[in-house]
C-alpha cells in the first residue's frame, strides 16, 4: 500500500496514522508539508513545498482564501509531480484540504483514492456565524464566508471519500454531500492521559500547584472568543473574588483562528485584561505547552472550563476528559456531544459568567463531589483512543464503497 498524507501543517491530526502506517510491511507512506510544518519526529519521508507568492493585497475580500488555496494547490501540486517522477504514485491520498493543496491532486494521481478530512463548512446561520450578540454580523461578512464555501465545496465534488471527527460537524455540511462523509475521530494519544494524584505545575513564577488544589484551568489553541475567552475571563474574576486561595491555570497563545481581531489591544488577553479586574499573582497565563506540560495543567484541574461556539469540537475537550478533569463545558453542539449533564461534566449556558462561576465554586467547595463525573469523563476519553482512530481510518483506505455511520450512536456505542 502507497500512502500519501498531506497537512499543510503535518502532522497535524494524522502524526499516530503515519508513523503506524509507515512501519508496515510492504507500506511506503510520504507526506507532503508546507516549508513551515513542524514534521513529525522519526518519520522522515517528509516533502515540503513553498506557494511561489503571498496572495495580492488589493484582491477581492471574498476572494482572498481562494487566491490563497490556489497559490497553494500549485506549490502542492508541483511537489507531486516531482515525487511522481521519483517512481512515487500513491494508491491513496489522505489530506486535510483545507489550505487548498489537493485542489490539483487529481490531476497528478488521477487514479488514487482522495480522502479529504473535511473539518468545517461554515454557515451563515445556526452555528458560529452571528452565535455571540457581542460581535454582531453584518451582510457583507455574511457574503464573505458564504464565499469563503467555495473551496469546500470544490474538494468534497472532487475527493472520492470523507471524513469528520463528531456528528456535528457532519450535519453543518450541505445535505449533498453528506452521503460521502463519514463521523471518524482520528484519536488523541491516550497512551500519555490520565488521572495522577501526584502530578504538579510549576507556573513561571515559582508557585507550585499540586492535584488537589483549587486550580482552575482553560485550554485553548489561541485566546480568542470562538473558544469563550472573553466569557472565561469575566468568570474568573467572580471565581476569584469568592475563593481568595484559587490559581488559574490558562493554556493558549495569543493568536486568532478566524478574522476575529480585538479592537482594544493587540490581542484577546491584553483586551480582557484591561476589562476585568483579576490576581496576577493567582492568574497564570502558560502560553502554548508541549505534551509533557500540558498534561500535567490537566490533571491538577479541580475544575476545567471549556467554552465552544457551535465550531468544530476541540481536542483539549477530549484530552482534559481523558486525564479524568471534571468539565464545566458550554451547552453547545460540539460540547453536549461528549458531555453529558450531569454524568460526565457539567453544561452552563455559554454567555452566564454568574452560573460558571457557581458550578467552579461548587467543585472547589466540595472537592470529592464530582468524583463520579471524573471517572466517567476518564472512561469517555479515552474511548477516543489512537487505536480506534487508525482502525476508522483504515476502513476508508479500502476503496470499495462504505456504509455511511449510524448517526444515532452515542458515546458508549463508540467504545
Amino acid at each position: 500500500m502507497r500512502v500519501l498524507v498531506i497537512h499543510r501543517n503535518f502532522p497535524g491530526p494524522f502524526g499516530h496514522l503515519a508513523k503506524t502506517w509507515a512501519v508496515r510491511p510492504g507500506w511506503d507512506v510520504r507526506a507532503l508539508a508546507r516549508e513551515t510544518a513542524p514534521g513529525l519526529r522519526g518519520f522522515e519521508p517528509l516533502v515540503r513545498y513553498r506557494p511561489a507568492r503571498r496572495g495580492h493585497a488589493n484582491q477581492h475580500p471574498y476572494l482572498r482564501r481562494m487566491e490563497d488555496a490556489t497559490l497553494h494547490g500549485q506549490a502542492a501540486a508541483q511537489a507531486m509531480l516531482d515525487l511522481k517522477r521519483s517512481g512515487f504514485v500513491p494508491d491513496t491520498i489522505v489530506a486535510h484540504p483545507g489550505w487548498g493543496e489537493t485542489l490539483f491532486a487529481k490531476d497528478i494521481y488521477p487514479d488514487a483514492r482522495l480522502i479529504h478530512l473535511c473539518e468545517w463548512y461554515h454557515c451563515a446561520e445556526g452555528a458560529e456565524l452571528g452565535f455571540d450578540p457581542e460581535f454582531p454580523v453584518d451582510l457583507d461578512e455574511r457574503n464573505r464566508i458564504r464565499t469563503w464555501n467555495a473551496l469546500h465545496a470544490l474538494n468534497l465534488t472532487h475527493c472520492d471519500a470523507a471524513v469528520t471527527p463528531t456528528r456535528w460537524q457532519r450535519s453543518r455540511h450541505p445535505a449533498l454531500f453528506r452521503p460521502k462523509i463519514t463521523v471518524q475521530h482520528e484519536g488523541i494519544e491516550t497512551d500519555l492521559l490520565g488521572p495522577d494524584p501526584m502530578a504538579s505545575v510549576t507556573t513561571p513564577s515559582g508557585i507550585r500547584l499540586t492535584a488537589g488544589a483549587p486550580v482552575v484551568t482553560y485550554v485553548a489553541r489561541n485566546l480568542e472568543p470562538c473558544r469563550g475567552f472573553h466569557v472565561f475571563m469575566r468568570a474568573l474574576e467572580r471565581i476569584q473574588r469568592a475563593h481568595p486561595g484559587c490559581h488559574a491555570l490558562i493554556v493558549g497563545g495569543d493568536e486568532t483562528s478566524g478574522e476575529q481581531w480585538p479592537k482594544k489591544a493587540p490581542t484577546w488577553r491584553q483586551q480582557l485584561l484591561d476589562e476585568v479586574d483579576v490576581d496576577p499573582l493567582r492568574t497564570h497565563f502558560l502560553g502554548r505547552l508541549p505534551c509533557e506540560q500540558y498534561v500535567p495543567v490537566l490533571q491538577v484541574s479541580a475544575a476545567h472550563i471549556h467554552l465552544a461556539y457551535p465550531v468544530a469540537l476541540s481536542r483539549s475537550l477530549l484530552e482534559a476528559m481523558a486525564c479524568g478533569a471534571f468539565v464545566i463545558g458550554s451547552d453547545t453542539a460540539p460540547v453536549r456531544e461528549v458531555i453529558r449533564d450531569g454524568v460526565n461534566g457539567r453544561l452552563v449556558d455559554f454567555f452566564d459568567s454568574r452560573e460558571i462561576e457557581r458550578q467552579v465554586s461548587e467543585a472547589l467547595d466540595q472537592p470529592t463531589l464530582y468524583d463520579s463525573h471524573r471517572g466517567r469523563a476518564w472512561m469517555d476519553g479515552q474511548s477516543f483512543s489512537p487505536t480506534a482512530g487508525l482502525a476508522g481510518y483504515d476502513r476508508l483506505l479500502r476503496p470499495d464503497p462504505l456504509p455511511v455511520v449510524d448517526f444515532d450512536l452515542t458515546i458508549e456505542d463508540l467504545r
